[in-house]
């Protein structure tokens, strides 16, 4: 019974999702600048190393996601959490471009938001089997217009030799 107690706002009051807010806020939004509004959580830190940050905060996003998932969300929700995950780890892992994009595009704050909508509002119900396939083309898309661009990129830098 007391995996199925709602919090006050009526999403589901378990340990695990105690833990997954902890960490969600960790990852996104544990400092903030002096002076600002703006605040960065562990996520882009990571991100300075190399690779081995990219891959940590990939790992713990997934977690994350794994752990709602396993409190009766909806495929289309799960798919929405994971692309969100995709973006951060995708774009997070560009040289310059990667650690700016962290501190901007928090994927564990924007699934939080996602399971309260989810939970609150009634919104990401139903399967995620269309959502997938959108996802998947405009993933394709945006490979094609990269690997496009990158051929001409190799083609300008051979002709200047």
């Amino acid at each position: 019974m007391a995996e199925k107690a709602l919090n006050i706002q009526g999403i589901p009051n378990t340990p695990t999702i105690q833990f997954v807010r902890k960490l969600s806020f960790l990852m996104d939004e544990q400092f903030r600048i002096p002076g600002t509004k703006y605040r960065f959580g562990l996520d882009p830190i990571f991100n300075l190393i190399p690779f081995v940050g990219d891959l940590t905060g990939f790992l713990i996003s997934s977690g994350l996601v794994l752990a709602m998932a396993s409190k009766g969300l909806t495929s289309k929700i799960v798919v929405l959490m994971c692309i969100n995950i995709l973006l951060d780890s995708v774009f997070g892992a560009i040289p310059g471009i990667g650690q700016v994009w962290d501190f901007f595009f928090k994927s564990n704050t924007r699934n939080m938001k996602l399971m309260e909508q989810y939970y609150l509002e009634g919104k990401h119900q139903g399967s995620g089997k269309s959502t997938i396939l959108i996802a998947i083309i405009a993933i394709s898309v945006i490979f094609i217009i990269l690997l496009v661009a990158v051929w001409f990129l190799i083609s300008l830098i051979l002709s200047w030799f």
